[in-house]
């Protein structure tokens, strides 16, 4: 079953976490059906992690062991059971924010980064650390000659695109947007309306200077999120946080009742 909404679901955004790490699975098996034999698509994780003065880093999570005593009759224990082994520790997992994102790779050129894809999440557009560490990360691409692609399905948060806000016309902004920076073109940044009311946009997937673009086409990835998903069960009566604005919500509003949604 598809979403009600012809484009993105604004009532997706508060499963941003699974909705996101299928869009990688999905974004790289698309893309890597369109390039050339010696570039490869592949999801990449770390941690964004770093406060004022830090250079932007990948780390990964530490594990920390604490010693403990389990009481027997403890949860997880199964009454009536005996023989089984009491633990002498607990291992407590950090579960800092992981950050994924696709790189395409060229495999002949030493895994060197040729085009980096950021579908953005709200930590990457909420709190003061989490927009430096993004901002920091997308100086990073920029100046080390990487293609950037980025991907703002959220409404929450600030803005933190590369194309600076202050330069997009108020008739061009829309409640979604994605943008692209060219290594070719360091002064130019493209940027692609998603209207709440129309079909995500056919992304072009820049190369190297050689290669002809390739597209991500992003509707069908998000129908894809959808049906695998199954929030075809989403309660569409609930208020969004955050709310749309008043236009788009009228329509909204005007749409799920039509399809029997509210």
């Amino acid at each position: 079953m598809k979403s009600p909404f012809p484009g993105m679901d604004p009532y997706l955004e508060s499963h941003w976490s699974d909705i996101h790490t299928r869009l990688m699975v999905y974004a790289s098996n698309q893309i890597n059906a369109q390039l050339p034999p010696d570039l490869q698509a592949r999801i990449e994780e770390s941690l964004a992690v770093g406060e004022e003065g830090e250079e932007w880093n990948t780390y990964y999570p530490d594990v920390r062991v604490a010693e403990v005593l389990v009481p027997s009759n403890g949860p997880g224990t199964r009454p009536g059971v005996v023989g089984l082994s009491e633990p002498w520790a607990v291992v407590e997992l950090d579960e800092p924010r992981t950050e994924r994102h696709l790189e395409i790779i060229d495999t002949r050129s030493g895994q060197r980064v040729v085009t980096a894809i950021e579908v953005l999440s709200p930590g990457n557009k909420t709190g003061e650390t989490g927009r430096r560490n993004y901002r920091k990360k997308q100086r990073r691409y920029l100046e080390s000659g990487v293609n950037l692609v980025e991907i703002d399905l959220i409404r929450t948060g600030q803005y933190v695109l590369a194309a600076p806000e202050s330069r997009l016309p108020v008739k061009n902004r829309s409640p979604y947007l994605c943008c692209i920076r060219r290594v070719v073109q360091p002064g130019i940044c493209e940027v692609y309306r998603a209207p709440l009311r129309e079909p995500l946009p056919n992304l072009p997937i820049p190369l190297r200077p050689t290669d002809t673009d390739i597209v991500l086409r992003l509707q069908p990835l998000l129908d894809d999120c959808y049906r695998d998903g199954r929030y075809s069960q989403i309660n569409y009566s609930a208020e969004l946080s955050p709310p749309l604005g008043e236009d788009d919500a009228r329509w909204a509003d005007a749409l799920l009742r039509d399809k029997g949604l509210r």
